[in-house]
């Protein structure tokens, strides 16, 4: 019988032959010197009748005849097969072994040299003794055949104990992660047991029982880096989930949750500016940045919700910090928060800088010091007059609104803001076009006639025919007055007082100031108020009519007449009427 991976005159498998690993042939050769070296170590002679040692020369001298030929090439020999020795399957059908003789050397663990079997050719395939079949591996006793390297199996008694590959619950799992085995660890670096407390004296034990090949506190570690690891996986899934759950909050308070506010009235009290062209989102940004509203959100859904909340204008306001949305709106509301400055229609510019020094708490005169001198800085238009008569290049221009004129700012931008909301006003009409056809020489006049018709006019409803009645006086062919204006306001503006009792006709005569009416003929040099709307409005379209007079007895009554005796006649009948009350 021919053994699988060796032929006839080879050396038989030993029991010792190192089947397992990588020692191939060269590590069973060594294992059977021929120099009688035992197994064991021990010094044993070779029997003149053991088959075993004569077989173990011949092949000895085979194999390195056979391996020098594969070396002369760069080649390594084939592991399982010799030189010449045809392929047998070692597990074809054999018959039933015979009875064993158990002669010659016997080392407990090798199948003893059966009867009838040539001692020459232990391998062949012959009957045994007593005419029963040989098969060298179907006893108990004998060994498997060998196996090329790559399917050999370790020993039993080798094998490291394998873990069921079914998870059980209850059995800790270990890990295989080198930063929780510490396989990453620097070289020489004690292990640490810090994680090892006063109870784990059993467990420590049975780890050393487990054998020495354990590093001492290599479970520590493990069971160190675990629960950093525990830690760092905890750490990020509540931060995660806590970061999650505040971007979802925020969403649906956003989307549907009410905006944040404050509760109450408010305490202390702030001046707001709100600049003009401010609506909406613009003016709840002011409110919260001077701390009087939690949130714009807030303060642009109380507006919506009141009806007059759209009605806000620029201006300066009193209020106070930390208030609901809905009460701010309110305040605002209120005329008594509106701490804005507000230049009524006719205003003459005196009484504007007098009360800008009162609100900055300046010297008297400062403010006007500052017109005078500043006027060309503070942005009139290019056709405003620069005649050196002009008692005040800013009368006219310090348009009649609101004006935020807070503590702590300066008298020019408060001018500088009247004057650009007159230049924003006066640029929405066409005033040079107005002038011209109503034989004006610039838009300088037209203002200057607005200003007499402000100041003339007691009411509005006669501010049409009050300005037919300029434009009829400044005609050349004018026989009542001769060109001249005769206006009372006139003369009030130069002596600075406001007075129906001026004097005597024959005494403002005498009065030599290019803003005397009674003196010169045609207009003053120069506007004597603020014109509003209405009075701009009325000097650019006068009602027709052939009036040179009028006198105004009551609100709803202004008698206009064409003579001066027909003037004077209702002047004696509104006397009379008035001293009769």
């Amino acid at each position: 019988m021919t053994e699988y991976g060796r032929g006839p005159g080879s050396e038989p498998w030993h029991p010792e032959d190192p089947l397992y690993g990588d020692q191939g042939w060269g590590g069973r050769q060594a294992a059977h010197d021929g120099q009688g070296q035992g197994q064991y170590g021990d010094q044993q002679q070779s029997y003149p009748h053991d088959p075993y040692a004569q077989q173990h020369q011949n092949q000895q001298h085979a194999q390195q005849s056979y391996d020098q030929q594969y070396q002369q090439y760069g080649q390594q020999p084939p592991h399982h097969q010799q030189y010449g020795t045809p392929q047998h399957d070692p597990y074809a059908q054999q018959p039933a072994p015979p009875p064993q003789y158990n002669g010659g050397w016997d080392s407990g663990q090798q199948a003893a040299m059966p009867y009838g079997a040539d001692p020459h050719d232990p391998y062949a395939q012959q009957a045994g003794g007593y005419d029963a079949p040989q098969d060298y591996y179907g006893t108990p006793e004998a060994y498997p055949p060998p196996q090329p390297p790559g399917r050999r199996e370790t020993p039993a008694e080798q094998r490291e104990p394998q873990s069921s590959t079914d998870w059980d619950p209850d059995e800790p799992q270990q890990e295989t992660h080198p930063f929780f085995t510490g396989a990453d660890e620097p070289a020489g670096r004690e292990p640490r047991d810090e994680d090892d407390g006063p109870d784990d004296d059993g467990s420590r034990s049975s780890r050393r029982d487990r054998g020495g090949n354990e590093r001492r506190g290599g479970k520590g570690k493990k069971k160190s880096r675990s629960g950093v690891a525990c830690l760092v996986v905890s750490v990020v899934l509540v931060g995660g989930v806590g970061g999650i759950g505040y971007v979802g909050y925020t969403f649906w308070q956003k989307q549907f949750g009410a905006p944040a506010d404050y509760a109450g009235p408010g305490t202390g009290q702030v001046e707001v500016e709100i600049p003009e062209g401010a609506f909406g989102y613009d003016i709840a940004n002011i409110l919260r940045k001077k701390g009087v509203i939690k949130s714009s959100d807030a303060f642009v859904a109380a507006q919506n919700d009141n009806p007059k909340g759209k009605s806000l204008q620029a201006g300066v306001y009193l209020l106070k910090k930390e208030m609901s949305a809905a009460g701010a709106i309110a305040l605002m509301l209120d005329p008594k928060s509106q701490n804005a400055y507000v230049i009524p229609e006719g205003t003459r510019n005196v009484t504007v800088y007098a009360a800008i020094d009162k609100r900055l708490g300046l010297e008297k005169g400062t403010t006007a010091k500052i017109a005078k001198t500043k006027a060309e800085s503070l942005g009139l238009p290019d056709w405003a007059d620069d005649d050196p008569d002009v008692k005040d290049p800013l009368e006219g221009f310090l348009y009649p609104a609101a004006y935020p004129v807070a503590k702590g700012s300066k008298p020019e931008d408060a001018l500088k803001r009247m004057v650009a909301r007159a230049n924003k006003e006066y640029g929405k009409l066409d005033l040079e076009g107005s002038a011209k056809k109503l034989g004006l020489e610039s838009p300088w006049e037209l203002i200057t006639v607005a200003s007499l018709v402000q100041v003339e006019g007691k009411y509005k409803h006669d501010f049409d025919k009050v300005a037919r009645v300029v434009y009829n006086r400044l005609k050349p062919g004018n026989m009542e007055t001769v060109g001249r204006l005769e206006f009372d306001s006139t003369v009030n503006y130069i002596k600075g007082q406001s007075t129906l009792d001026i004097g005597a006709v024959d005494e403002l005569r005498k009065i030599d100031d290019p803003y005397n009416t009674y003196k010169i003929i045609g207009l003053p040099s120069g506007p004597i108020s603020n014109p509003g709307a209405d009075a701009l409005h009325s000097a650019m379209n006068p009602a027709p009519g052939p009036w040179y007079y009028f006198v105004s007895i009551n609100e709803d009554k202004t008698v206009f007449a064409e003579t001066n005796e027909e003037h004077e006649r209702n002047r004696r009948e509104y006397e009379e009427g008035k001293s009769g009350q």
